[in-house]
């Protein structure tokens, strides 16, 4: 089985293949929703599983659509970082 990710970052901490920074989902004309969320958070339980460490990974969602107000509750709890287009053409 295999699973489609848009946005993967590892970092060269002492590893092969480094520590897994971030996992990432991108849409452009679809409001993000706690689903993309919860679809990557799988993921990340996946590599666990398979001896990645993930001790460090955040999940990022970028929208160009925006997000719903779950999934905005969500980066408020630390759960997610959101990449509106805002925030990713003109900063933080």
């Amino acid at each position: 089985m295999s699973y489609e990710v848009d946005v993967v970052v590892r970092g060269a901490v002492g590893q092969d293949n480094g520590v897994l920074l971030a996992l990432g989902e991108c849409k452009w004309g679809q409001v993000m929703e706690v689903g993309h969320l919860e679809r990557l958070r799988g993921i990340r339980d996946l590599l666990a599983g398979r001896g990645t460490d993930v001790s460090q990974v955040r999940i990022v969602c970028s929208g160009g659509a925006g997000f719903t107000p779950e999934l905005r509750a969500a980066e408020k709890r630390g759960e997610a970082v959101l990449v509106d287009l805002d925030r990713l053409y003109g900063g933080e």
